[in-house]
């Protein structure tokens, strides 16, 4: 989907293999690592990611759900890790929606000051916090379009889905989001836009 000078793209794969100016880990307040995604992104970016995430606790304490604070990426192959805190899922009724929302906002908005042109996403929340992903990619994708539209800051904005349903439900929400067929669908590869990223 091509939005303005964005590309929303969908790929199926694992974060800490992509290659973007920057990769989004889906963290816990702590900032000190876990499972999931967050582990993963530890382990494979090595330890100069947790020295600077303790240098930002020192600094600022733990990161709060919805905001997002950057590193260096390590050893991955990106210059950066945006590391934000997405909700738990409580049933829908306490402001999970907008936190969500708030987290890829916040991310996308770091990233930009950075410099970034690329991005790449999880499906944040929608693991261990057990946010629906049904409910989850509608937001995920809406909040990228919104911030694509109103500053045509990157040049593709990725979302990197780890299982075939995971990307089926991003595809369903993606297809929602189009009035009418776009120059980049969604597709199983790296990137559905060959000549990005």
């Amino acid at each position: 989907m091509l939005v303005g000078t964005t590309y929303l793209t969908l790929a199926l794969g694992n974060i800490v293999q992509e290659m973007a100016d920057v990769i989004v880990n889906a963290a816990n307040s702590s900032l000190l690592g876990g499972g999931g995604v967050d582990g993963a992104i530890h382990r494979a970016g090595g330890p100069a990611i947790l020295e600077e995430c303790l240098a930002i606790r020192h600094r600022l304490g733990c990161c709060p759900t919805g905001e997002a604070v950057i590193t260096t990426a390590g050893r991955l192959p990106a210059r950066y890790v945006v590391h934000t805190v997405g909700p738990v899922w409580q049933g829908g009724r306490s402001g999970e929606s907008e936190l969500l929302r708030a987290a890829y906002w916040n991310s996308l908005t770091l990233a930009a000051e950075y410099g970034a042109a690329t991005i790449a996403f999880p499906s944040i929340s929608t693991g261990a916090y057990g946010y629906p992903i049904e409910k989850a990619a509608p937001i995920a994708l809406g909040a990228a379009r919104d911030f694509a539209q109103e500053y045509p800051s990157f040049r593709e904005i990725r979302f990197v889905l780890f299982s075939e349903r995971d990307l089926s439900a991003y595809r369903q929400a993606l297809g929602a989001l189009l009035p009418y067929p776009q120059a980049a669908p969604a597709g199983t590869g790296r990137s559905a836009n060959p000549t990005a990223g």
